[in-house]
């Protein structure tokens, strides 16, 4: 998860803000998911002092008023990412598909937040994935948007095909959560799409990309990578926000990540000279100590160690 030097329309994905702390700790969500949520949370809280059960916000989902339904999908989104919470209300999860069939038509937001409530489901419901990869093909794009960061989260391999045909999208957002998605689910195209975003015409399409790459061993985004630690030009790609005052930082602590999980002698030689400038004058310390601890993953990475791409 909002700018990224290009349109944004506006994406109320609280959940996203909860994904799975490995995909978290690569890949760059995109960033104006984090901005609205923040606001869109701030602000429902508000309206929201008491702190009601997950069965009660779904039962004004399904028979609340217009003005309580799409609020209570959003509190359900943000419980059910809580183990604790679906551990305690374990006939939940198939009420929540059941609900999110039902929204079929009915406001995006609702249909949007239960899919995101759908996502953080362990274990998922038989009929969940199926239910989800028909949502697929749902008019609205940002519950699309919603239901591949579900499918993602959920690891679940056979929507693999649906989420790379939605690759040729239009829509830029569609196609960065396309790609956020893919990066941690296993090839069944999932590579080939990767590959060609990183030509994208968005840059945080094609970053997301290598870092997907880098962290199935595959280095062919390296170019991609170089302009991720570049300060400058990623400044000139990204805004700051209420919620993301660093932006940048955020994509070049990624790019590091991404090149110390490549780790190959070849690649750290090609990295060492920009990852010692940034450890030593960066003005983020979190990027400083961040370019620190790549350094040191390219002294432990065995020497001549090949990644695809450099067979």
């Amino acid at each position: 998860m909002q700018k990224l030097g290009e349109r944004e329309p506006e994406r109320p994905l609280s959940a996203v803000a909860a994904a799975p702390s490995l995909a978290v700790q690569f890949f760059l969500i995109p960033l104006t998911v984090v901005a609205v949520v923040v606001g869109i949370y701030g602000g429902f809280r508000m309206m929201v002092a008491d702190e009601r059960s997950p069965v009660e916000y779904l039962n004004d989902v399904q028979n609340g008023g217009r003005d309580r339904r799409w609020p209570a999908a959003y509190e359900l989104s943000r419980l059910m990412s809580n183990p604790d919470v679906q551990a305690n209300y374990p006939d939940l999860a198939p009420a929540l598909v059941s609900a999110f069939v039902d929204s079929d038509g009915d406001d995006p937001r609702i249909r949007r937040y239960l899919a995101l409530a759908i996502g953080s489901l362990d274990p998922v419901p038989s009929a969940a994935v199926a239910t989800l990869i028909e949502a697929l093909d749902d008019p609205d794009s940002e519950t699309v948007i919603s239901v591949i960061w579900a499918l993602g989260a959920l690891g679940e391999g056979s929507a693999v095909p649906g989420i790379v045909e939605l690759y040729q999208s239009a829509d830029a957002g569609v196609r960065k959560m396309v790609v956020y998605a893919l990066g941690g689910l296993p090839d069944d195209g999932t590579y080939t799409t990767l590959r060609a975003a990183l030509d994208d015409p968005v840059s945080d399409v094609q970053w997301n990309a290598a870092v997907a790459l880098a962290r199935q061993g595959d280095d062919r985004g390296l170019t991609v990578l170089r302009r991720m630690l570049d300060r400058e030009y990623v400044s000139r790609q990204v805004t700051a926000s209420a919620a993301l005052q660093d932006p940048a930082s955020d994509v070049m602590i990624s790019g590091l990540r991404a090149v110390a999980a490549l780790g190959a002698a070849g690649v750290a030689s090609d990295f060492r000279a920009p990852v010692e400038a940034l450890a030593g004058g960066d003005e983020s310390l979190k990027v400083r100590q961040e370019a620190m601890q790549t350094l040191e993953a390219f002294e432990a990475a065995p020497f001549g160690r090949n990644v695809a791409g450099r067979q």
